[in-house]
């Protein structure tokens, strides 16, 4: 019996090692985030209908997002149930859907840098809200499917903004903003998988409430350090 709780604390710990990895990792490559040189450059200079390309870019996108990919995982965090997970991931994937289709559509310029710092604090948010700071501080507790759909348009907010800075052609732009759109949501699933086994294995070890705690605290941190980068960045742009 020992043995095996010995086990099962060292399954926790390696886990517990593991999302603290992917957390400070994306700080590390948190300036990095962008539409690569060789991806813009080859969004100025296609014209007409490229479905697939698209559809890579999107999913590209979405797959090295730190901050979609950080709030996705507070989104999921305490979230056991499929249908829970699949109720919360659709509103945000409907509310990014939204903001970024019609963002490019009708060339709504937000500065980056402000979008970035709201993005920023969605991670502060969901790691506060995981953490039951609202319920302590306040004695309520916001609504969390309309917080993530909210959150979600600002997320896609942040993907046009980065598309129009390319400058995107108009023959075509329909057909391959929703081809971006639908590699964006594919990347999500492919995230989204990764972190549904991860947690799923954490979540059968004896230390997870704990270990949870941390893990949450360190996301909130992170989104600081993301709201911090894109404010410096906005005052010394000006």
């Amino acid at each position: 019996m020992i043995n095996i709780q010995s086990r099962r604390e060292c399954v926790a710990i390696r886990m517990t090692c593991l999302i603290l990895s992917l957390l400070a990792f994306s700080v590390s490559t948190a300036l990095a985030h962008d539409v690569t040189p060789g991806d813009a450059g080859y969004i100025q200079e296609i014209w007409g209908v490229h479905i697939i390309p698209f559809m890579y870019l999107g999913a590209k996108h979405m797959i090295t997002g730190y901050d979609h990919i950080l709030f996705l995982l507070g989104v999921v965090f305490f979230l056991y149930r499929m249908q829970d997970v699949a109720i919360y991931v659709s509103l945000f994937a409907i509310g990014h859907s939204i903001t970024m289709l019609a963002g490019v559509w009708f060339g709504w310029g937000i500065s980056s840098y402000i979008v970035d710092a709201i993005i920023g604090f969605s991670v502060v948010y969901k790691a506060l809200d995981n953490l039951g700071a609202f319920q302590r501080w306040f004695g309520v507790q916001p609504n969390t499917m309309a917080a993530t759909f909210i959150f979600g348009l600002f997320h896609g907010t942040g993907l046009a903004t980065k598309i129009l800075e390319y400058q995107i052609a108009e023959d075509g732009l329909l057909a391959n903003l929703l081809a971006f759109n639908v590699g964006v949501e594919i990347g999500q699933l492919l995230a989204l998988a990764v972190i549904l086994i991860v947690m799923g294995y954490w979540r059968k070890t004896l230390g997870f409430f704990q270990q949870a705690y941390t893990a949450n605290v360190i996301m909130m941190f992170l989104g600081f350090v993301l709201m911090g980068d894109q404010i410096t960045g906005y005052f010394v742009a000006a």
